[in-house]
């Protein structure tokens, strides 16, 4: 709690006065009883305090809330122009709001709540969003884990919309210029993957003249920028029919864009680690592997790390001389330290020369500020020969 972090367990409380009620405000104190934190309190979390602030006592009030939200979004001002319109404006406790998200698509907003704590304050939440962030609708996306819990108990659901009109389709809104769709009301995460954002956009700049495999494509956001960017050919490849679909949809939003509409775009269906291992004779010049979160947990931490090692060395046989090969990393559990060190000997026993080209970890608006919230990474190498 003194060094800022924002989380208490159940298993670190060594007295309660009572027993408190899913989204009260739970103060903590230290073995001399004196204040050390203020938070959310979720009786059925084993994160049984969310905390919102710690130090000096303060009063959590309207005007609390409200200043909290403002210095929150003025984290953001600066950081996008007009051609892009899909960002995140909270994000969670790095912001100073634990267990929530709140990202834009063009009109729409999306909230997303990680813990039950915040359902019984939507009623004070809603109207604080709709005073202070222009949009048309605000849709409510919910954990898993709590879904039963919202509508058994305080009847939200997940893909309801708190406000605005109805909403049947994906929504549109812009990246740099491109155009995506995001499926706000059932996708993943929020509808879309935002916190990539800066690793397609050196995609976009490494892409001209190479033939460019993009690995658990998803909707094809890095091979959209590929393609703008001048790649002589794009490929998709991902398990998920109705992953190639979006990236389909992705690709005819953008045949404006001359680079788009002249670049040959292939979508393959098959699962990643066996298409690249019976695909070696196959060769690209730049190749993106983004998978999703191969350690869910601590205990699969050693066998995300060796699955990483072999992703690698399967993309890197597919590479030819003077390629760039981009692996990224999802996974909480595998520290930046892990993953870079994984690729990098991965990358030494492959036998061929490579130069390291850069690293980096989170996009501005996706900042973490303790270390259970660092997930991103990624690492970028180029194959002389």
């Amino acid at each position: 709690m003194r060094s800022g972090h924002p989380w208490l367990f159940a298993d670190s409380i060594h007295e309660q006065n009572r027993a408190g009620n899913t989204g009260e405000l739970a103060v903590i104190y230290d073995r001399k009883d004196e204040f050390l934190a203020v938070g959310l309190y979720d009786p059925d979390s084993p994160i049984r305090v969310r905390v919102l602030h710690a130090g000096k006592p303060q009063t959590i009030d309207a005007s609390w809330w409200r200043n909290r939200l403002q210095e929150t979004l003025a984290r953001r001002e600066g950081l996008f122009d007009a051609q892009t319109n899909g960002y995140r404006c909270i994000n969670g406790e790095s912001d100073g709001w634990p267990g929530l998200v709140l990202d834009r698509y063009g009109d729409a907003l999306v909230l997303k709540l990680y813990t039950a704590a915040w359902l019984p304050r939507l009623g004070e939440l809603v109207p604080l969003i709709r005073e202070t962030q222009a949009g048309e609708r605000l849709i409510l996306r919910l954990s898993r884990n709590i879904q039963r819990l919202a509508e058994k108990e305080f009847k939200h659901a997940d893909g309801e919309i708190l406000y605005g009109p109805g909403l049947n389709e994906p929504v549109i809104f812009l990246e740099t210029g491109l155009r995506f769709e995001a499926d706000v009301l059932r996708g993943q995460k929020t509808g879309f993957f935002l916190d990539q954002r800066e690793n397609r956009r050196k995609v976009e700049a490494l892409a001209k003249g190479r033939a460019v495999l993009n690995a658990f494509s998803f909707s094809g956001g890095f091979s959209l920028y590929a393609a703008r960017g001048g790649a002589k050919s794009v490929t998709d490849l991902d398990i998920s029919a109705h992953a190639l679909a979006s990236a389909e949809r992705n690709f005819k939003l953008n045949a404006d864009i001359p680079a788009v509409a002249g670049c040959p775009h292939e979508m393959v269906q098959a699962d990643t680690f066996e298409w690249l291992d019976k695909s070696a004779n196959r060769k690209f010049d730049l190749i993106i592997l983004d998978p999703p979160s191969l350690a869910k947990r601590e205990a699969e931490r050693a066998g995300a790390i060796r699955a990483y090692g072999k992703l690698v060395a399967a993309g890197i046989r597919c590479l030819n001389n003077g390629s760039v090969l981009l692996a990224a990393s999802c996974s909480a559990h595998v520290s930046a330290d892990e993953f870079f060190a994984v690729v990098r000997q991965t990358a030494a026993g492959s036998g061929r020369k490579f130069v390291e080209l850069e690293t980096s970890l989170h996009a501005p608006d996706h900042a973490a500020r303790f270390k259970e919230a660092e997930y991103l990474k990624a690492i970028y190498l180029r194959f002389d020969k």
